[in-house]
């Protein structure tokens, strides 16, 4: 399944359980010797939902939340939803195009992204080159947020990466690079934390909807214009993040579950 050209391979184990470690989603992701993605995510049966999800990037480390992937489990389920992730519980309702979900409400404080030491989080005193003076959320994923003047002259393949992984960011970050056209209208670009360079992320999108808003540069409804396509965002009544946009499901298959670490067995995604 894809959304906006973000990938994942979807293992379905609400009937019976699925054995998956880092490892082994890490040789699941692999585009050359697996079946190649962004992330594995893992459906399960839930007590307090519908579902649940688990996710982990193609470097096999798991993560908390990932909102293309949330819209991608009403449609792979076939109604509305309501999904277990370690980010909290998430509602997905399906639409004409994929899904909206509602991400919750974001989170500013310095030791919720988390940092390594205390500071402004809406304006963080701090640069990498060209990249100066963001705005740091989470979402469920934590994420810094540049507001540039051209977001496609930034080289993420290159700065993304030490970003990533400054010891400013215990946990690692995710970096977004993002130019306001209008206050209804964004474009932006995402490296992933874990994935590099993607087509999509709905995480990044929210969390830039989000800084946007908390400096007082967006509208409460934004259209969000990633490499592989739109997002609308908006602002609930509650302060949570509505995130709407397209799901596909590209093709159902079987593979040989010993092929891709220690098991026996075959797995269905």
């Amino acid at each position: 399944m894809h959304g906006l050209g973000n990938d994942f391979v979807v293992l379905d184990a609400r009937d019976v359980a699925v054995p998956l470690d880092g490892a082994r989603a890490r040789a699941l992701a692999d585009r050359r010797t697996g079946i190649g993605c962004d992330q594995v995510i893992l459906i399960g049966p839930g007590s307090d939902s519908d579902v649940t999800m688990r996710i982990w990037n193609a470097d096999g480390s798991e993560v908390s939340a990932c909102g293309n992937a949330t819209r991608c489990v009403p449609v792979l389920v076939g109604r509305d939803v309501t999904i277990r992730t370690a980010a909290g519980l998430l509602d997905a309702a399906l639409t004409g195009e994929g899904a909206t979900v509602d991400m919750g409400a974001p989170r500013f404080g310095w030791d919720e992204i988390p940092l390594a030491y205390a500071m402004d989080t809406a304006v963080m005193p701090v640069g990498w080159g060209l990249l100066e003076g963001p705005s740091a959320v989470n979402v469920g994923n934590p994420h810094l947020v540049f507001f540039v003047e051209d977001a496609g002259s930034v080289p993420l393949d290159t700065l993304g990466p030490e970003i990533e992984h400054d010891p400013l960011f215990p946990e690692r970050i995710n970096v977004n690079v993002a130019t306001i056209r209008a206050r209804d209208h964004v474009l932006m670009r995402t490296w992933e934390r874990g994935a590099g360079l993607t087509r999509a992320c709905g995480t990044g999108a929210c969390a830039t909807f989000a800084g946007g808003r908390r400096r007082g540069l967006l509208d409460a409804v934004v259209r969000l214009d990633l490499p592989g396509g739109r997002l609308t965002l908006a602002e609930s009544a509650d302060g949570h993040l509505l995130m709407s946009g397209p799901a596909t499901h590209v093709f159902a298959g079987e593979a040989k579950w010993e092929a891709f670490g220690v098991g026996t067995g075959d797995a269905e995604g």
